[in-house]
């Protein structure tokens, strides 16, 4: 490409030669994206495929049903959950080889993950009515154990001395393993349990380890403790000021002309003119994480692991997975010492009662209305 500049009364003809020039590897790096504070959309180095590509095993039905009935009779008929499936795998109880520790309530313990399968009333004793949010347990195991020396978190949570905790990953719902890659499959080798559909990670101390396969039932937990259920809200979409903020809108009468909807006027911004953070703007709504503390466990289910908590604003749609854990509210620590590390009466489950209740809960099967003999 050539140029002709004028200097004085010289003319000059200047041939820019463009593939001869050097170009900064900080521009190399954002050529072709419009947005630098964008996310990676490499995997990060840790993922690991879940779900094969499918493609014709060439089985016949005969030999496919059979490999279903493999499949139950070594690990155990479909879990009981509603718009669930998940295959029941066999309990490892493995509590002799484990040191036992004191509780502590300094001690930070393992958590569940559980299903929000639905809300339910309960009464008081005094006959006040309560909303509860119904969370079942569905097949939690003990799948890797990594200890403080170990564990280096890509995204540091906001604990102090994180470097003294350990971490737990617990696994739930077990599915069918032929629908798994290998790599993915491998993860669950060393803990001698069925391949599991969801994976969590929990920030213990190293006196609450436990070992690999150990299960993880509604007994982890006592009634009448608090706890924090974290989950992830329902996913909308973009969405107007109206549906996203509850904008009130314009007035749908004579002389408002297609701004029904609309935000309106945001200000002129004071000092700049520009749109300051925060503003109620339309966007993206829902899909985050959120979290609810301090939930007081009302009753529980020992026979189809559900747990009745209060409150009805846990975030996700009904089945939709939540992490369980104690709360770390200092005034509603456990009141009631907890099980420590986790509860192993799985071993006697037969002698643990079908429905445990709070002491304030008014229990279904007691009376309610007396009727005495009139005094003449």
């Amino acid at each position: 490409m050539s140029f002709l500049i004028k200097n004085g009364t010289q003319v000059r003809n200047i041939i820019f030669d463009f593939s001869r020039l050097r170009i900064s590897p900080q521009i190399q790096q954002t050529r072709g994206r419009t947005n630098l504070n964008r996310p990676k959309l490499k995997n990060p180095s840790w993922f690991v495929k879940k779900e094969r590509a499918g493609f014709q095993d060439y089985i016949t039905p005969e030999n496919q049903t059979f490999i279903q009935e493999v499949l139950h009779e070594q690990f155990g008929a479909p879990a009981i959950i509603k718009g669930v499936q998940s295959f029941q795998s066999h309990s490892l109880i493995k509590s002799d080889e484990l040191e036992k520790h004191a509780w502590d309530p300094a001690f930070r313990r393992t958590g569940v993950l559980g299903r929000k399968i639905g809300q339910y009333p309960l009464w008081l004793k005094d006959g006040k009515r309560i909303d509860t949010t119904l969370l079942q347990v569905v097949d939690n195991h003990v799948i890797k154990y990594i200890p403080p020396e170990e564990f280096s978190p890509s995204i540091k949570p906001r604990i102090n001395k994180l470097n003294k905790y350990g971490c737990l990953v617990v696994g739930s719902e077990s599915v069918d393993p032929t629908s798994l890659t290998k790599d993915y499959c491998g993860l669950f080798r060393d803990s001698g349990v069925m391949p599991k559909k969801n994976l969590g990670r929990f920030i213990i101390s190293p006196e609450a380890q436990l070992l690999p396969g150990t299960p993880l039932n509604v007994t982890h937990f006592k009634v009448g403790n608090y706890v924090d259920v974290r989950g992830k809200t329902v996913d909308y979409g973009f969405q107007g000021v109206c549906k996203r903020h509850g904008f009130k809108g314009m007035p749908a009468s004579h002389g408002v002309t297609r701004t029904h909807r609309r935000p309106g006027n945001i200000g002129g911004g004071g000092e700049k003119a520009r749109v300051w953070p925060g503003t109620k703007l339309p966007g993206h709504m829902g899909n985050r994480w959120r979290m609810n503390k301090g939930l007081k466990i009302w009753r529980m289910n020992t026979q189809y692991n559900v747990m009745w908590v209060s409150g009805h604003a846990i975030a996700g749609p009904t089945n939709g997975l939540v992490y369980i854990f104690d709360t770390i509210l200092r005034l509603r620590r456990p009141g009631l010492s907890p099980p420590f590390p986790t509860s192993f009466e799985e071993e006697n489950k037969e002698s643990l009662p079908v429905d445990l209740y709070d002491d304030e809960v008014h229990r279904f099967e007691d009376s309610t209305i007396f009727f005495e003999p009139e005094k003449v």
